[in-house]
């Protein structure tokens, strides 16, 4: 029997709302079906949003007010699927516990709301998104959507990088659970590693040791390295690889970062921005001044116009070779590759980092709170 899918990876970005980019994913979902799409990926933090150039107002022993009010923007912008603080795991997954009696569900509606779109486009749909609990914190986590089962799995980011630890929370290693899948005869066994995620070796091993045979990659890296990365965990993993970025220009960033962000730094007037002239001179700028104009130019419609996210979708082989490179600066493309999974065995001939070249009698392996079994 032929082991063939086809997979699509969306570069797309998030809207100004939560309900704007849910019908946006419900387009594109519906876009990959007329295209006999089997597995559809979109990007880190594709509902909610990748709050990219926000500082929050924050700095090592001060806050801002105006940062406060851009956390307490972009937490009403993320989506409450109904779970806790701690992660209730199955009880969660199979809808164990108790429901708001007002709505007869938990959480805002989305969970239900994505099943909808899993089911009647026949699309097995994996997303990133921005959690939120009842206590006050989010969590970066992903999505797993099967058109026949509903939501069989969420991952959430075990480690956030950078600034991102302001405002996201740190998930547990249960959650790195493979879930598994059987399209149209072939088995597919998912595992997730979120952005960064991807460059911590211990968390790929967890993976390979489930069997995957198919590592989504949804992240917020637009840096040409991001491929080289991705190339070698397919090539390590013997895995197929789906890679899925935003790709955003300054003017896309929603007016609460924008807006907001101005008047930020226009409190430190030792943060200078810089414009270059058409004659490629750097100029240093005062911070709140950015919008004049230099030699004619209109800088403020230049810096609207500018990438702050290029992309870089991609899908790549267990051989570690790219099914479709890297898409730069193309918003709202659909990039779809049709495989053999049967490569993924082919590949194992000679490496399996799980298998019989991990030299498991001399090396040991656990972690806390996760099974390693691979999936029956």
């Amino acid at each position: 029997m032929p082991q063939t899918l086809k997979l699509a990876v969306s570069q797309s970005h998030t809207l100004s709302t939560l309900s704007e980019t849910l019908a946006a994913l419900k387009t594109t979902a519906e876009s990959a079906a007329s295209k006999g799409v089997d597995i559809l990926l979109f990007p880190e933090a594709y509902l909610g949003g990748y709050p990219r150039t926000c500082s929050f107002g924050a700095a090592i022993g001060s806050r801002s007010e105006e940062g406060r009010e851009q956390f307490l923007q972009y937490y009403r912008g993320s989506v409450d699927l109904g779970d806790t603080n701690i992660g209730e795991a199955d009880g969660w997954l199979q809808r164990k516990l108790p429901v708001d009696p007002e709505t007869g569900r938990r959480g805002d509606g989305t969970r239900e709301f994505l099943e909808q779109v899993a089911n009647q486009t026949g699309v097995f749909v994996v997303t990133g998104l921005v959690e939120r609990t009842s206590t006050g914190s989010l969590f970066c986590a992903a999505l797993y959507i099967c058109p026949k089962r509903g939501v069989i799995g969420k991952r959430r980011k075990l480690m956030p990088t950078g600034s991102e630890r302001l405002v996201w929370s740190q998930g547990t290693a249960g959650s790195l659970k493979v879930v598994t899948a059987t399209i149209k005869g072939v088995k597919v066994v998912m595992g997730c590693a979120i952005c960064w995620e991807n460059m911590m070796p211990l968390l790929r091993y967890s993976l390979y040791s489930q069997a995957v045979n198919l590592w989504l990659a949804p992240t917020a890296d637009p840096r040409d390295t991001w491929g080289a990365l991705v190339q070698t965990i397919a090539m390590e993993g013997r895995c197929f690889v789906m890679s899925a970025n935003q790709c955003q220009k300054r003017s896309q960033l929603p007016e609460w970062i924008t807006t907001t962000q101005a008047q930020i730094e226009g409190e430190r007037p030792s943060r200078r921005k810089s414009v270059t002239t058409k004659e490629n001179h750097e100029i240093a700028l005062p911070s709140g001044k950015n919008e004049k104009k230099v030699n004619g130019d209109s800088t403020i419609a230049d810096m609207k116009d500018e990438y702050v996210s290029r992309g870089g979708s991609c899908i790549v082989s267990p051989m570690g070779q790219f099914v479709k490179a890297p898409v730069w600066e193309n918003s709202d493309e659909l990039i779809t590759a049709d495989v053999d999974f049967d490569t993924c065995v082919r590949g194992k001939l000679d490496f399996d980092a799980a298998g019989h070249y991990s030299r498991y009698d001399a090396f040991k392996f656990s972690v806390e709170g996760l099974d390693l079994r691979p999936p029956p």
